[in-house]
């Protein structure tokens, strides 16, 4: 028998981004909205994440409209707002979430962010049963996804969110870059990373030349910083142009000696509505630290918000359309308290439909960097780990200016 209409015309979807942005979401919100329209839904955009379900609402309409999926961050807006009481924020926003997806009949709901902007989407569906679809978002790539990337025989669970490639491409292309100033100077450069608890974004940088680094899961305690530094040092002796670029977390727990203290370096006290201070500020202590302790010029460099900026990369925009046909499934069969994952860690040409998998939004949370992509003794990041970032950059190609100049003694 004939199907005279869309298996879900009539009904409405709504797509939001919430938590910070990423090269990729852009991308996969018109993934997303391309297959919710062939299934037949109507699709609208929710402005500032949970933000825009708020008040009288801040929502447009999607359906049949252009989108930029190249562009980078998110066209919708985004915000780190919280429907559930915090201690920033104690008042209880459900009601009005509630409110507004009867008000426009959103019927469905996908949530693109992390565990905090999809466990609040998954606690709605909990305690209100509204149907939500999880979306994973995130540079800092820390986001449980239970990706297993096979290496030599050996099963190694890993994470592949998208926003992490492109990020992982724009840390390895600057550190690269900074190498040449470095060179020019003789000088190590310490360049800061986003990631607050997991180094997996500060491992790329290895893609750039880097040959040390460090991460949040290992703490610098009084008795490693002194193993650091000569690391360090030696590292720095050999190297053939006297220079390094040591790539290091926002999120590095540091030995303070005046207070006696392992912490991190916090930018500011505020907090989030999730309760996430601002880290900042650790490569400047380190580089002051070098050069008063090792004699060596070095010099801090924050990448801040680069990694998060500029255009989808190819690899994400594979990867969100990937992600977004099983999307396309889990709507068909009203499996709802999903997000969509790819269950093996695949090249760009294997980002298929076939190697996705899904897995409940309650149990996502956070994912640090396994101890197989990091030698602690040697504050360096394995082959491992080299390997599994080739299936998403490839294989480095850095540039090295080749010459060398013969010496002129005086006659």
């Amino acid at each position: 028998m004939k199907q005279e209409h869309k298996i879900f015309q009539g009904k409405t979807l709504g797509i939001l981004s919430g938590g910070g942005d990423t090269p990729a979401i852009n991308s996969s919100i018109e993934a997303v909205r391309n297959r919710a329209s062939f299934l037949g839904y109507k699709v609208y955009g929710i402005g500032k994440g949970w933000k825009g379900l708020l008040g009288e609402g801040e929502v447009v309409d999607l359906t049949n409209q252009r989108y930029d999926g190249w562009y980078g961050g998110t066209a919708l807006g985004s915000s780190r707002t919280n429907p559930f009481p915090s201690k920033k924020n104690p008042e209880n926003r459900v009601p009005q979430i509630l409110r507004n997806l009867e008000r426009y009949k959103i019927d469905v709901l996908v949530t693109i962010g992390g565990d905090d902007t999809n466990g609040a989407a998954k606690r709605l569906y909990e305690s209100e049963g509204i149907p939500v679809i999880g979306f994973p978002k995130t540079i800092d790539n820390d986001l449980r996804t239970r990706t297993i990337f096979h290496n030599d025989g050996k099963e190694i669970e890993s994470v592949l969110c998208p926003g992490f490639p492109s990020a992982a491409m724009s840390i390895a292309e600057l550190t690269a870059s900074l190498r040449t100033t470095a060179e020019s100077h003789s000088r190590i450069i310490v360049l800061e990373v986003m990631g607050r608890d997991a180094g997996w974004l500060t491992g790329t940088a290895s893609f750039g030349g880097a040959t040390l680094g460090l991460i949040p899961e290992m703490e610098i305690t009084r008795e490693r910083k002194v193993v650091l530094f000569e690391s360090i040092r030696e590292a720095y002796m050999k190297s053939r142009k006297k220079c390094l670029v040591i790539p290091v977390s926002e999120g590095v727990r540091w030995f303070d000696e005046k207070t006696g203290k392992v912490d991190v370096v916090y930018a500011s006290s505020e907090v989030d509505e999730y309760g996430h201070p601002r880290f900042g500020g650790i490569s400047g202590i380190i580089a002051s630290e070098i050069t008063r302790k090792l004699g060596i010029e070095a010099r801090a460099q924050i990448s801040g918000y680069y990694a998060r900026s500029g255009p989808c990369s190819p690899y994400d925009r594979r990867l969100t359309e990937t992600l977004a046909d099983k999307v396309a499934d889990l709507l068909l069969r009203e499996d709802y308290g999903q997000m969509p994952v790819m269950k093996v860690m695949v090249s760009y040409e294997e980002l298929e439909e076939f190697n996705t998998s899904s897995i409940d939004m309650g149990t996502i949370g956070n994912k640090p960097l396994p101890g197989d992509y990091y030698n602690v003794e040697k504050f360096s990041f394995t082959n491992a780990y080299f390997d599994f970032l080739s299936l998403i950059l490839g294989k480095p190609n850095l540039e090295v200016f080749k010459y060398d100049f013969p010496v002129v003694k005086p006659a």
